[in-house]
């Protein structure tokens, strides 16, 4: 039984943590559509240089919801301080994806939102759980990663932005 207790909490603690297979991987190319139903391709996501996070999210996900609220709440200052970028990647599927604008719209999120119906830029960076955040660095590069989200998450997040906007290295 220990052994077991053990193995579950190894597995839940690497499944939550900030180690990432993905660390100096460049986002991939996948199609995923904005709010006005126009193609992006994943792999132009960027920020001239400057911090981004990329959030896979759902409608119905309230640790996701709660998570972007507070991200908005605070992104115009994060915006000045250190020139973030936060794209929203709503996972909803196809039957819900046509109420993400509205739902949006509702929340005033100030953040650009892709749709990704089908979960093909989902499966293609392995998110299993949302909310899942990225952290990319300037030069386009994952160099963090976290599954999750608790009150207070985001402080830690803001910490890796600011390191990243002066240019240090993130530790994994």
């Amino acid at each position: 039984m220990k052994k077991g207790l053990i193995l579950l909490g190894l597995v839940f603690l690497f499944s939550n943590s900030s180690f990432s297979q993905d660390a100096g991987r460049e986002i991939p190319a996948v199609d995923v559509k904005n709010l006005k139903g126009e193609i992006v391709k994943t792999n132009t996501l960027s920020n001239d240089g400057k911090p981004m996070i990329i959030d896979f999210w759902a409608t119905w996900c309230k640790p996701c919801v709660q998570e972007l609220n507070i991200i908005q709440e605070n992104y115009e200052d994060w915006k000045k301080e250190t020139g973030l970028k936060v794209v929203a990647v709503s996972t909803d599927d196809a039957r819900n994806s046509s109420k993400v604008p509205t739902f949006v719209n509702g929340r005033a999120w100030d953040f650009e939102i892709l749709l990704d119906p089908n979960g093909d830029f989902k499966r293609a960076l392995n998110v299993n759980n949302i909310p899942h955040t990225f952290l990319v660095d300037g030069n386009g590069k994952i160099v963090w990663q976290h599954a999750s989200f608790e009150p207070g998450d985001e402080e830690h997040l803001i910490e890796l932005v600011r390191k990243l906007a002066k240019g240090e290295k993130i530790d994994k």
